[in-house]
């Protein structure tokens, strides 16, 4: 049995060494993550994510996973900022304000499927223009769901969250472990 993860992630990889856990291979998924017409973000999270552990190919005895972070902001997808003009528009947005970070895994071994979404909340403090224009230039928002990472610069635009910080970050660790030992994999915590 051997454990994919299929994520190039390298915050996932990182999640999963810290339940002990380190996978045999990385292959990330290239699929379409554009969000469907009306799509609400929790679904489209878990879309996602089955699409990615669909696109994974695998023999029957080894374990994929796969995970999808969203950010959202009521009914409103924030994704990965195409530039820096979107990011700090996502910045504005959150600015000030609660919003929910969703993370979705899936691990498939055969025909046999698991599933887990976490949804935390995160409160980003009011930011000013200088916070805004001072993290568009560290580059620390290229790649992020909503335009920041928690476990960066933008912690410092944080001063409450409810739910998972591993989750926030891209992997909920205490579910992806209990995902993993259903699957019949080895896990310390």
């Amino acid at each position: 049995m051997r454990l994919i993860l299929g994520s190039a992630s390298p915050r996932r990889k990182q999640i999963l060494a810290t339940i002990g856990v380190t996978p045999d291979a990385i292959m990330a998924a290239d699929i379409d993550e554009t969000p469907l017409k009306g799509e609400l973000p929790r679904r489209y999270c878990e879309r996602v994510t089955r699409a990615k552990l669909d696109a994974i190919a695998a023999e029957p005895a080894n374990i994929v996973l796969c995970a999808d972070t969203t950010v959202a902001l009521g009914r409103r997808i924030l994704g990965k900022p195409a530039d820096a003009n979107e990011a700090a528009s996502f910045l504005h947005m959150l600015s000030g304000r609660r919003h929910s970070v969703i993370t979705a895994v899936a691990l498939r071994c055969g025909a046999r499927h698991w599933a887990r979404t976490q949804v935390s909340q995160v409160k980003f403090k009011r930011l000013s223009d200088d916070e805004v224009n001072g993290y568009l230039a560290s580059g620390e928002w290229q790649g992020k769901a909503g335009g920041y990472a928690i476990q960066g610069r933008a912690s410092a635009f944080i001063p409450w969250i409810s739910g998972s910080y591993s989750g926030i970050m891209g992997l909920p660790a205490a579910e992806t472990a209990q995902l993993l030992r259903a699957a019949g994999w080895r896990v310390w915590a």
